[in-house]
C-alpha cells in the first residue's frame, strides 16, 4: 500500500514540476538561440518521458493488464501535454503550441517503445 501511494505521489510531484516550469514567463538560457532552442526541446522530451515512466510504474501497482497500463499511461501523458500547452496560453510571455505537444510525445513514444518491448 505504501509503495502504491509513493508511486502516485511521484507522479503528482513530477506533474507539479512540469506545471511550475510552464508557469514561468521566461525560461530562456544565456546560450546562443540555436542551443537554447535545442535545450528546451530536449527538456520537453525528457519531462514527458519521465512522466510516462512514472505513470507506468504507478499503474503497474493496480490489477490491470500490461497493455492497458501502457495505453492509460500514454493517454494520460498526452492529455497532460495538451493541458500544459493550454495552461501556457494564460501565462505572460508564453503561448501554447501544438508542435510542443508533438515534441512532448516523442518522449512519451520512446518510453512506450521501451516498455512495449518488455511485454514480449
Amino acid at each position: 500500500m505504501k509503495v502504491k501511494i509513493l508511486n502516485w505521489f511521484l507522479v503528482l510531484i513530477w506533474a507539479g514540476i512540469i506545471f511550475f516550469l510552464s508557469h514561468q514567463p521566461d525560461l530562456k538560457s544565456n546560450l546562443p538561440s540555436e542551443y537554447d532552442f535545442v535545450l528546451r526541446k530536449l527538456a520537453h522530451i525528457s519531462e514527458y518521458a519521465v512522466l510516462t515512466f512514472l505513470l507506468i510504474r504507478a499503474l503497474s501497482q493496480h490489477k490491470i493488464s500490461k497493455k492497458r497500463i501502457l495505453l492509460f499511461s500514454v493517454s494520460l501523458a498526452i492529455l497532460y501535454a495538451f493541458s500544459d500547452e493550454y495552461h501556457q496560453n494564460f501565462i505572460f510571455k508564453r503561448a501554447g503550441a501544438f508542435h510542443d505537444v508533438a515534441i512532448d510525445s516523442i518522449g512519451i513514444f520512446l518510453i512506450w517503445l521501451r516498455q512495449r518491448k518488455m511485454l514480449k
